[in-house]
């Protein structure tokens, strides 16, 4: 069969140059058709040649090391794109075909805390201490839930806004103290190489004695993780910036 189509298009005096055509596309990119015996086009798209697995990373310094070394794509240009608080994705710039290559993806290693839900107070006294960066509000919860007396948590004096619990101030003395609220804290929700935002909680106490953090800033913290986030790839990555091959979006 393939002999035949040959030996016909021969016969025509159509050589192969004859049925390719070189065109462009309404945005000016270059095109290559092909002409079929049916005069019909097909075209034929170039060969892409793009990373098959994204490397995955943990941390900025490590995705701030990979762009330093410069040892895959080698002086092509790339966007770090901020996605969230927990992940920077290194892209190539849009290609022939409209596709773009994701080389690098760093996501954070946040430790989980259940935020709405009552713990009690030794989970509560551990989890401030490994998940939460030291704030004085922090400090002051500690010593609320370290030394409530179990008994008087039942008797809270409670005005909707603060709670008043007993606290044992000695060996065999106790006082009456306000619990703050909302309360100011910053867990590690975000890289460990850049700052941890803080923002407001709000912290309740209720039989067992049990203690719960509720956020109530309406999530800006995010906004902030992403800035500190960007300003750090900024500070690192700064002659990279300037000479253009890296430009940050967040």
């Amino acid at each position: 069969m393939l002999k035949e189509a040959i030996k016909y298009i021969t016969q025509l005096g159509i050589t192969p140059k004859d049925r390719i055509v070189e065109a462009r596309d309404a945005h000016g990119q270059p095109r290559t058709l092909v002409i079929d015996n049916e005069g019909n086009f097909g075209e034929v798209r170039p060969i892409i040649d793009r990373a098959k697995q994204v490397l995955e990373i943990n941390t900025l310094t490590g995705l701030v090391n990979y762009i330093h070394a410069n040892l895959e794509r080698i002086d092509c240009n790339f966007f770090l794109q901020v996605n969230d608080e927990k992940t920077v994705s290194l892209k190539g710039t849009l290609e022939s075909d409209g596709g773009r290559e994701n080389l690098v993806v760093a996501n954070a290693i946040t430790p989980s805390f259940s935020y709405g839900r009552f713990h009690d107070a030794e989970e509560l006294i551990i989890a401030f201490q490994s998940k939460f960066t030291k704030t004085e509000d922090r400090d002051l919860l500690l010593k609320v839930i370290g030394n409530v007396k179990e008994e008087n948590v039942r008797k809270t004096g409670d005005t909707g806004i603060s709670q008043a619990v007993t606290i044992k101030t000695g060996i065999a003395s106790a006082d009456d103290v306000l619990v703050p609220n909302p309360v100011t804290l910053a867990p590690y929700r975000t890289f460990l190489e850049v700052d941890q935002p803080a923002s407001d909680f709000i912290f309740r106490m209720k039989d067992g004695p049990t203690g719960a953090i509720f956020e109530a800033d309406g999530g800006a913290w995010r906004n902030e993780a992403i800035e500190n986030v960007r300003d750090y790839l900024v500070a690192e990555l700064e002659t990279e910036i300037e000479a253009g091959r890296i430009t940050i979006i967040a």
